[in-house]
């Protein structure tokens, strides 16, 4: 379609709530959004200098857009809701369908059955969830079925039938699990009332079964039908004890929805607690895919009208962590202190495990996913302009001002690429200079690599604060590096970063992956110095013992350590295995050294 077409098509939307849809040339659909003013919105699209690369791209894939206009922005959400779950658009927030989620249905029939169920029939039944497993539906109806005996065949038991005698009592029946309605041992009334008190059951409202079982028990124990009451008193605590599971706050907080979210670079993750007669009767987590890098409430708002639809919600009373427009006939609170509060952090914290699960299982079946999401997770918390791919790190080791040395060690996509490791010995600093060595080491680093035209690192860490920081800049800006690769220093007293021409530090969430790459980078370039300054004073202190014998030279050392692997070892040996190394006047000399200066 012309772009003369699609701006005619612009200044003629109305300023209306609605929904608009984004169509390609072929005709098949981009993306499905809502707006309170439809010619605003859409026109934003063209007008604004867009920031989002993504965006960007689908703008220029628009040919035609069409649009609907709605009663309402209530009725916008929902419409918006149900076409992108229709039609799926590349570019919207995937959501899941919830065909294959099971309901608990009372059947409308004359001694109604219970069961769990897949499929929704409009036939008057009552359907109750849906829920997200089998296990819970099975530890209600296991639930149930010690509460109420109910039958579980499927005959039609209607007056006619059980007056002509049509059934007879089965093994259920005499198992105690049925009170044998299809022979008439049951009345039409006494059943109803135990689906009544499942039906209270199924909603979260357990109070209503406590007191009726309670005035049974006390019935019969006033009869003295003590087998009786005493049957009835393990009801009731088997139905306390499922009370006691759920329940989480004060009763008196009821007919709720909670609802909190977490986001990071590729999804967010809505949480959904729903809770009656103060228990929770449902959690479920929703992630959302991010296609476009839509803001936080845009997500927030999509993953609540899908889980209030999802579950068949009615409740008014919404708890969020924020305000979010869902339309008219619902109350929604920002819960501060108290039982509300913790509420909220509970879903808060049900969003978190969800998202850590996922984490963990794309680690496993697709590591190359988790890469990428871990890249653009470091990239967006430190600030860089491109993804740390390559990073490398360094860390200066020297004890007591000797031997000093220093360490780089090498990540690539978040992970240890050990045949990338360096040592590197100081050569032009005298005596324990942090500062000095780590300019040193960056410089020598980087001039090699652009000397080989190695690819660079887009990010270098270095193990200190500013002071070791603004060493390793002045490296840099003598080869001219300075602002094409990121750099930061991390301090390890607080685990602060810190960010040239930054005196105020960054502070990384403890639990954040970013952080635990830089301390394992920061760790591993520690362990790797000291292991190489380890070894290097070691060395030099084997041979600072043989060099004090007067008369045996360097030639004549490197003999005594090829031979007996150590100086313990020659301090110990014989002057007759000395001799067979160096003859009878060099061994005579060492063998009289040692004598006089043994090795413990």
């Amino acid at each position: 379609m012309p772009e003369t077409e699609l701006s005619i098509q612009l200044q003629t939307l109305p300023e209306l709530p609605g929904v608009y849809q984004y169509f390609d040339k072929a005709g098949k659909i981009l993306y499905v959004g809502k707006a309170k003013n439809l010619r605003k919105r859409v026109s934003s699209y063209f007008n604004k200098d867009l920031q989002s690369g993504k965006t960007r791209v689908l703008v220029k894939k628009i040919a035609s857009i069409r649009h609907i206009v709605v009663g309402s922005e209530t009725d916008a959400l929902l419409l918006e809701n149900n076409l992108i779950k229709e039609h799926q658009p590349r570019y919207n927030v995937l959501l899941k369908d919830d065909k294959t989620y099971p309901w608990i249905c009372i059947k409308k029939e004359a001694f109604p059955r219970i069961f769990a169920t897949r499929r929704m029939t409009q036939d008057g039944s009552e359907y109750f969830g849906p829920y997200t497993n089998f296990k819970t539906i099975h530890t209600l109806l296991d639930l149930i079925k010690s509460l109420y005996p109910l039958r579980t065949c499927t005959f039609d038991l209607s007056q006619k039938n059980i007056e002509n005698e049509k059934f007879k009592v089965c093994l259920e029946y005499h198992l105690g699990n049925c009170k044998g309605a299809c022979e008439g041992k049951e009345s039409p009334e006494a059943y109803q009332t135990k689906v009544d008190a499942v039906r209270e059951i199924l909603k979260g409202n357990f109070k209503t079964s406590i007191s009726n079982f309670k005035r049974e028990m006390y019935a019969f124990a006033t009869e003295m039908a003590f087998e009786k009451a005493q049957y009835i008193k393990e009801k009731i605590v088997v139905l306390e004890n499922y009370q006691a599971k759920s329940t989480v706050v004060n009763p008196s907080i009821h007919d709720v929805d909670v609802f909190s979210i977490l986001s990071d670079e590729t999804a967010a993750y809505v949480n959904y607690v729903q809770i009656a007669h103060g228990s929770i009767v449902r959690s479920h987590t929703l992630e959302l895919k991010k296609k476009l890098d839509e803001p936080q409430e845009e997500l927030f708002q999509l993953g609540i009208i899908e889980l209030r639809q999802r579950f068949d919600s009615k409740n008014r009373e919404i708890y969020l962590p924020f305000p979010v427009d869902l339309g008219e006939n619902v109350n929604i609170h920002i819960p501060k202190i108290g039982d509300k509060k913790r509420i909220l952090e509970l879903s808060h914290r049900n969003a978190v495990y969800f998202r850590l699960d996922k984490l963990k299982q794309i680690k496993i079946t697709d590591p190359e996913r988790h890469e990428k999401r871990l890249m653009a997770q470091m990239k967006k918390d430190l600030r860089m302009s491109a993804e740390p791919v390559h990073i490398e790190c360094f860390d200066n080791s020297n004890i007591q001002g000797t031997n000093p040395v220093a360490a780089c060690v090498v990540f690539r996509n978040g992970k240890p690429s050990k045949k990338d490791y360096r040592h590197f010995n100081i050569k032009t600093v005298e005596g324990p200079d942090d500062f000095a060595s780590m300019e040193e080491v960056v410089f020598r680093r980087y001039k090699r690599m652009l000397e080989e035209n190695q690819p660079l690192p887009q990010l270098i860490v270095i193990d200190g604060g500013k002071g070791q920081l603004s060493a390793a800049l002045k490296s840099l800006e003598k080869l001219e590096l300075r602002g094409k690769i990121s750099i930061i220093g991390i301090a390890k007293r607080l685990e602060e970063i810190y960010f040239p021409n930054d005196s105020i530090p960054l502070y990384l969430d403890k639990k954040s992956e970013t952080l635990k790459i830089i301390q394992q980078l920061r760790n591993e370039a520690h362990r790797f110095g000291i292991s190489f300054h380890r070894n290097k004073r070691s060395s030099a202190s084997l041979h600072s013992s043989l060099e004090q014998i007067k008369g045996i030279g360097e030639q004549s050392q490197l003999q005594l350590l090829n031979s007996f692997k150590s100086v313990k070892r020659i301090s110990t040996a014989t002057k007759e295995d000395l001799t067979k190394i160096l003859g009878a006047s060099k061994a005579k000399l060492v063998y009289e050294y040692f004598l006089q200066n043994p090795i413990n």
